[in-house]
């Protein structure tokens, strides 16, 4: 789910990783009954829409490899979370999702080091590729060591989320004013 950049000027991005940072990481939320936002988390990326950055979702999502949901129950959450973003004044430009795992009893979701997968950078790469973005004035955001790995291996600084409010954490990170 993303949409079409509406020119081609270079805009930083906000890269956030899901389970753990948009959503609290219940283990492999699937199912909108399961999901819950973190605090903060829908003003967060509704202020980086209005301060005119990019924000884009990066997931491992190994859930779909191991056959716990399928890619079509993932997509059906993420519209969900698009719905009450827009009800909050806010909006992902785009979903990049890791459905492979080494130990994916789906075969054609097992991979021996999926690229995708974090600490792996491919889905930072990808949407470098994809949107015109200001990589040394963008950020990630992840609640996990593989998270930070996977922004350091594709040149994007980084930061720790370690639970509470992703808005004040961002504000006190000085990223967003107050």
């Amino acid at each position: 789910m993303s949409e079409s950049p509406p020119d081609s000027r270079p805009r930083p991005a906000l890269f956030l990783d899901r389970d753990g940072v948009l959503n609290e990481d219940r283990g492999y939320v699937s199912r909108w009954e399961d999901f819950a936002w973190i605090p903060g988390a829908k003003a967060a990326v509704a202020a980086f829409n209005r301060a005119g950055w990019l924000v884009i979702v990066v997931t491992n999502q190994s859930g779909v490899g191991r056959g716990y949901y399928t890619e079509a129950d993932m997509h059906a959450l993420h519209r969900r979370m698009a719905q009450e973003l827009a009800e909050a004044g806010g909006h992902i430009d785009a979903f990049y999702f890791a459905p492979h795992h080494p130990e994916a009893p789906v075969e054609s979701y097992r991979h021996p080091d999926p690229p995708d997968r974090k600490p792996n950078p491919g889905m930072i790469l990808r949407a470098l590729a994809d949107w015109p973005i200001d990589r040394d004035r963008s950020v990630l955001v992840g609640d996990k060591r593989s998270d930070i790995e996977a922004a350091a291996r594709a040149g994007v600084r980084s930061l720790l989320f370690t639970g509470g409010d992703l808005r004040e954490f961002l504000v006190d990170q000085a990223l967003l004013l107050a």
